[in-house]
């Protein structure tokens, strides 16, 4: 009992002292650390400490179980998706979340959300739709989810992702023509020496994936990607950001970090800046 008090004891005081340290730091600085925790996940997987992920996985449930229960409630989630797209004008511009990253070099895409959890749940968007906010409740390791809806004709341009220790989950709710001409979809450059160059031409070389209605994919966002609604309608995924199988010693650092980043007063402002009508 007195080796596990001092356990605790040693880890909270980490975590207080990550967390003062962390909120006292500029942009760049919080970029620099984020980039350093990115390389300690990198360098193991490049140690074969955990397989390198391919740019999509479909037989993903018998690693994450969890995920049926959205598959097997999509009807539900569909519906009230398609309510909430009735008046999608006061969804949230991904942009105002620190979505800028996937601006084009001619605008800025019209892309935008509704955001159930980011780290914490936001309650009052949870309110607009219920049943699905419920589901997510009942999903582990989802630390980000909410729809993402793109408007028809635009492109997200090529970019990599922000967090090793997380995986991305997609699952088509609102797909046009359930995607029988092949115009809503996401590439990904999942070759390893290409992503080392962070040359984001490169990007022409990679995997595509349409999305479909009711289905979902698993995919690594670090690896360079894009995407795109090329339709004439809009197109919406429930996205889940959500922790990586990972040896028992990366686990734990993973969830250390996650805790320290998600009490951190940017994520917060993210979900104060993210409540529809907020």
């Amino acid at each position: 009992m007195t080796i596990l008090l001092t356990i605790l004891t040693v880890l909270l005081v980490a975590v207080a002292v990550a967390w003062r340290i962390i909120k006292g730091l500029d942009g760049k600085q919080k970029t620099a650390i984020k980039d350093a925790i990115n390389g300690v996940f990198e360098s193991a997987e490049a140690r074969g400490a955990f397989p390198r992920h391919p740019a999509f996985e479909s037989d993903y449930l018998g690693t994450y179980p969890h995920f049926r229960l959205v598959e097997e409630n999509y009807e539900t989630i569909r519906e009230e998706c398609e309510a909430l797209m009735k008046d999608r004008s006061k969804l949230v511009k991904m942009q105002a979340l620190g979505g800028s990253y996937t601006t084009g070099k001619t605008h800025v895409a019209e892309w935008t959300t509704l955001m159930f959890k980011s780290g914490d749940f936001v309650e009052e968007n949870c309110r607009l739709a219920p049943r699905t906010a419920d589901l997510v409740r009942r999903l582990p390791g989802v630390y980000t989810a909410f729809f993402s809806v793109l408007e028809p004709h635009q492109r997200l341009g090529a970019h990599f992702g922000y967090y090793k220790g997380f995986l991305r989950y997609h699952m088509g709710v609102l797909v046009p023509n359930n995607n029988e001409d092949g115009k809503c979809w996401i590439r990904i450059n999942a070759d390893a020496s290409d992503n080392a160059r962070r040359d984001v031409s490169l990007i022409e070389k990679g995997e595509r994936y349409c999305w479909k209605n009711g289905e979902g994919v698993v995919f690594d966002d670090t690896y360079l990607h894009e995407a795109a609604n090329d339709s004439d309608q809009v197109r919406v995924v429930l996205w889940f950001d959500f922790r990586r199988k990972l040896p028992w010693y990366l686990d734990a650092f993973n969830r250390f970090c996650l805790f320290v980043i998600h009490h951190e007063p940017s994520v917060k402002r993210i979900r104060r800046n993210a409540i529809v009508g907020g």
